[in-house]
């Protein structure tokens, strides 16, 4: 005969002690079950835990990366906003080193950029400025190599202020980490102008007068304390900089928007054409001491492009158009203008103008214009700070 329990049969046979020892290991039996599947539901519940965590890792750094794409473009656009949301997103230390380290790799950073936000004048900046030089190293370098590698960290900017200081902080290190190649930090900044300079003179198609090295020797005597510098060292300079142009950093990518953020003006004004006199309606923008035209406001690109450097301006009379000005090479009447336009088709030509006339729609605005374009024309600024440090060079040496 067999019997049968909750937990299955049971066979009669069994004296009570056997049957109270079979169930009891059935109960076993189904606690060891119940625990094996309490274990599974905690295993599932912590792969899932373990899943989710690996999503919102790979989301938050997704979302970090998305912030510094965005401070990133801010910084090329405005310097100060974008480090200051930088800051304040948590993704930089508001030190002067961690601030110098991320301009120093300037990945995806505007060098244009760089160089407005060191040549700033605030003291913090000015920290910045020289935690940013500390991380170039000079030592064992001569001053082209040394400037080669320095300029191409940045863009020069065109404010002779900013320059200056720049150039300051550069002489500085270079004489740190090379002890005893000048005489003084005046010496090194000064003979650093003066290549900038020959290069510009050897390199630039317009300078037609070339000076000889003989030439470039005989402008730095004195310059070392009122002592001359070797000969030897000012001919390797010189052959440094003809055999091999200073290279000018290109802005990373190729869009324009940061070039025309926050302008010093624009407007709607007319513009004469150059080969055909026809008057057409422009939106201009004066910035970076250029002046764009576009043929629409929503256009990425200009139409033209016109550097202001060197350039004169004027109030001029028209028959046919009232509040008018031009933009010229003063002395150099049939001279064409050095600027760019580009075609129907795309193509980016030369201008063909030796004068541009604008008309503005006021005459309010047109003596706006001419105010502006006046304060945006630039002049070399390296000539009158050279001057400068070699005065006060001089005037330290009758000391």
């Amino acid at each position: 005969m067999v019997l049968k329990s909750e937990d299955g049969v049971v066979p009669d046979d069994l004296s009570p002690e056997e049957r109270q020892e079979l169930e009891s290991i059935r109960r076993r039996k189904q606690e060891l079950l119940q625990d094996i599947q309490r274990l599974k539901d905690e295993i599932a519940e912590v792969t899932h835990e373990i899943e989710n965590l690996g999503l919102t890792e790979e989301r938050k750094s997704m979302q970090r990366n998305k912030q510094v794409a965005m401070g990133r473009k801010k910084f090329n656009m405005d310097p100060k906003k974008g480090i200051r949301f930088l800051i304040d997103s948590s993704l930089l230390k508001e030190t002067r080193d961690d601030i110098a380290q991320f301009l120093y790799k300037g990945e995806g950073l505007n060098k244009t950029a760089i160089g407005d936000y060191l040549g700033e004048r605030d003291n913090f900046n000015l920290e910045v400025l020289h935690a940013f030089v500390e991380l170039h190293e000079f030592t064992d370098l001569n001053l082209v190599q040394a400037l080669r590698q320095f300029l191409w960290s940045f863009r020069l900017p065109g404010e002779a202020q900013k320059i200056d200081r720049m150039m300051e902080a550069f002489a500085q290190r270079y004489c740190h980490c090379n002890p005893g190649v000048f005489q003084s930090t005046d010496t090194c900044y000064v003979l650093s102008f003066a290549v900038i300079m020959l290069n510009t003179s050897l390199h630039n198609p317009n300078v037609k007068d070339k000076p000889s090295v003989q030439r470039f020797t005989a402008m730095n005597r004195g310059i070392n304390d009122g002592g001359d510098l070797p000969d030897d060292l000012l001919r390797n300079l010189y052959d440094s900089i003809k055999n091999e142009p200073f290279k000018i950093p290109e802005d990373d990518g190729n869009d324009l928007t940061h070039t025309f953020f926050n302008p010093d003006r624009e407007g709607w004004l007319l513009k004469l054409g150059g080969r055909v006199k026809t008057w057409k309606r422009r939106w201009f923008i004066l910035t970076d001491n250029c002046l764009y035209y576009f043929e629409y406001t929503t256009d990425k690109e200009p139409r033209g492009i016109i550097p202001l450097e060197n350039l004169s301006i004027r109030e001029v009379d028209d028959s046919k158009k009232p509040n008018c000005f031009e933009l010229f090479i003063p002395d150099h009447k049939d001279q064409v203008i050095k600027a760019c336009k580009t075609e129907a088709d795309g193509r980016v030509v030369e201008g063909n103008h030796t004068f541009y006339r604008i008309s503005a729609p006021t005459a309010e605005e047109k003596d706006e214009w001419i105010s502006s374009i006046k304060a945006a024309i630039s002049k070399d600024p390296f000539y009158e700070m050279l001057a400068a440090r070699k005065k006060k060079v001089s005037s330290l040496k009758g000391l």
